[in-house]
């Protein structure tokens, strides 16, 4: 295959790149590629073009376009985990996806990139069980920081109950922007997480629930 002759406007100039630093900027490449376009838009061309790099640079790397959709996949999975304080390691409830809205303002394409894949597993069902693998990373992530703020290790349920109010939330921002209502919804669920843990962590998610009514219904909370 060749390569186009044109550069497009405003995307670097190819440059000679270590192996690392090839590789980092390919990935990053190939996240805004996809969010920008879909996944039917990943090509070696256009990543290569995105990257400034040469069409054999992403081939040597990845080999195939499906290793490197799964190599992106991951890439964006450890981004979003390390900008978004999912788990600080604090165990303070305060320190909780302090991050989260910053994360989406800052890097909108990382995100938009994994939404994009969860709607094209529906119709790639070959790409699911790299998606559900790549997924597990953020809910053991909250997993293990819900049990360092609440008594008790943290039931898988709730788990999903609290990222799924995470993931919602970033959804939200990143189609209708708001990150002031991402940052107080937050606020919120900590508040719920905070009476969990008031609590000593009995009936998880149910906990939750009755945290959350009982704060509503009572002004001094």
């Amino acid at each position: 295959m060749t390569e186009s002759a044109e550069t497009p406007e405003g995307r670097r100039p190819r440059k000679r790149m270590s192996y690392g630093e090839g590789r980092e900027a390919l990935l990053n490449a190939a996240v805004r590629v996809v969010a920008r376009g879909g996944l039917r838009k990943l090509t070696y061309r256009a990543v290569a073009e995105e990257a400034g790099a040469t069409h054999g640079l992403v081939v040597h790397h990845f080999g195939s376009r499906d290793a490197l959709i799964e190599e992106a996949l991951a890439h964006s999975v450890r981004d979003s985990l390390n900008r978004s304080a999912l788990e600080t390691g604090t165990g303070k409830v305060a320190d909780f996806s302090v991050g989260l809205s910053e994360m989406v303002t800052a890097d909108p394409d990382t995100q938009a990139f994994q939404y994009e894949l969860l709607l094209e597993s529906r119709r790639r069902p070959e790409l699911l069980p790299q998606i559900r693998v790549l997924y597990d990373e953020y809910f053991d992530a909250t997993e293990r920081e819900l049990s360092r703020m609440i008594p008790g290790d943290a039931s898988r349920s709730l788990t999903r109950l609290v990222f799924a109010a995470l993931d919602g939330l970033v959804l939200h921002q990143l189609v209708m922007g708001e990150p002031e209502v991402t940052d107080a919804a937050l606020e919120e669920l900590r508040t719920l997480l905070r009476l969990l843990h008031a609590n000593g962590g009995e009936g998880d998610a149910g906990a939750v629930a009755d945290a959350g009514a009982d704060a509503a219904t009572d002004p001094g909370d």
